[in-house]
């Protein structure tokens, strides 16, 4: 039997058997230690909680701060001082601030300005499926599961069609950053360009309006003065980095899943009732967002019996929460069909005041890319033979998604 340490030496240390399968550790965790003492790479005392109860109170508890701004030196060590510029937005920031800032992005953000997105999403998918090779394998993360949110959320904001595939490699770089000094650097280069970047867009929208999120978010902070410039700019690269990267890792993660569950796939497929439910048991599954963003404790809390001290770090390990089996039935188990009871209560998306401001885009994208994808390509099966799939390797376990996914859209005979 596994004890406790080794558990936690494996979280720890990410390493890639813990990305295969982090879900194994995480079990052993909500068992026998479910607020865990971390010793991470950047040194800094850090917490890990992964009972579904204590995740969803933590996500909503005001004595775990999202501003980063109030532990400097914490934050400074693990991101470096070229992510200071980027992170003035709403995810790193507690009420009233960010009450002000998400009241001003909603009002931008909002549903009827989605549901517009929903031709344009469909006719960017079948693109991009037209361009796929049908009967030959390829990698479906950067033929099609990549380009499509990236190519949404710049739409969105108003980002030329010839600055996205730019965008995209400047958010990768910054989503992948290790802790070698070469990173680190790579990072820091990465950061600043898209700050540049983004603050002259916002220049151009300011001088030349459009019909887009960035210019109303422009006209709003010269309008009302209620965005500053740099929040400006920060939320413009929110929006931008969140709104894809995301919805890319968990456009592949249902591929996958729905694969290598060819039952699953077919009621799917014979019951489209079911595209709604399933994407959020994906969601559930294997959601893109293992664990939420860095919180810290502004004075003494418990979970579970567990005293985290006041200015430690703490990480909620979504993936964990949401295979609890106090809270989810057979929670390994894969299973379109699953109550809707259960399904809502799913911390994918999050909960409390940061729940994702994006979540009903993303669940747009969802339904309508698996449609494109299965409802073309009905035979589509995994290129090569069966084996483990091979997981991203990440610095932190924030993002979790596939690093390929080969396939053969239409399988000769």
């Amino acid at each position: 039997m596994t004890t406790t340490q080794d558990a936690v030496t494996a979280a720890e240390r990410c390493t890639p058997e813990y990305r295969r399968d982090p879900h194994t550790v995480y079990a052993r965790l909500r068992e026998a230690a479910p607020v865990c003492p971390m010793r991470p790479p950047h040194g800094n005392e850090t917490y890990l909680i992964t009972r579904y109860e204590d995740a969803r109170a933590a996500l909503a508890d005001p004595r775990l701060s999202k501003d980063m701004y109030g532990a400097m030196d914490a934050y400074r060590r693990i991101f470096g001082d070229s992510s200071v510029a980027l992170d003035d937005n709403m995810l790193n920031s507690d009420p009233p601030k960010h009450t002000r800032l998400r009241k001003l992005v909603n009002s931008a953000f909002t549903p009827r300005r989605v549901e517009a997105l929903r031709p344009r999403i469909q006719d960017i998918a079948e693109r991009l499926l037209d361009a796929c090779p049908a009967h030959e394998p390829f990698d479906l993360l950067p033929a099609f599961a990549f380009p499509l949110p990236i190519a949404v959320i710049c739409e969105l904001l108003g980002v030329p069609p010839q600055e996205r595939s730019r965008m995209q490699q400047l958010s990768t770089t910054v989503a992948q950053t290790g802790f070698g000094e070469e990173s680190k650097r790579a990072q820091q280069k990465a950061e600043e360009d898209l700050h540049a970047y983004f603050t002259d867009l916002i220049a151009a929208k300011r001088a030349h309006p459009g019909d887009d999120l960035l210019s109303g978010l422009t006209a709003v902070r010269d309008n009302d003065g209620g965005l500053t410039e740099n929040e400006l700019v920060s939320t413009a690269f929110l929006l931008m980095f969140a709104g894809h990267k995301t919805t890319a890792y968990l456009i592949g993660n249902a591929v996958h899943h729905l694969l290598s569950h060819p039952a699953q796939l077919r009621s799917v497929r014979d019951n489209p009732e079911l595209l709604g439910p399933a994407v959020e048991e994906l969601v559930r599954y294997e959601g893109s967002v293992e664990s939420a963003t860095f919180r810290y404790a502004t004075e003494d809390v418990e979970y579970s019996g567990t005293r985290i001290p006041k200015g430690a770090l703490v990480q909620i390990a979504l993936s964990a929460a949401n295979r609890d089996p106090r809270r989810f039935d057979a929670p390994d188990e894969f299973d379109v069909t699953r109550p809707g009871s259960e399904l809502s209560g799913h911390l994918g998306f999050g909960h409390g005041g940061h729940y994702c401001l994006g979540a009903p885009l993303a669940r747009l994208e969802m339904r309508l890319a698996l449609t494109a994808l299965f409802g073309r390509f009905p035979r589509m099966t995994p290129a090569g033979p069966a084996g483990e799939p091979k997981w991203m390797e990440v610095p932190f376990p924030a993002f979790r998604g596939l690093a390929e996914l080969p396939v053969v859209l239409d399988p000769a005979g």
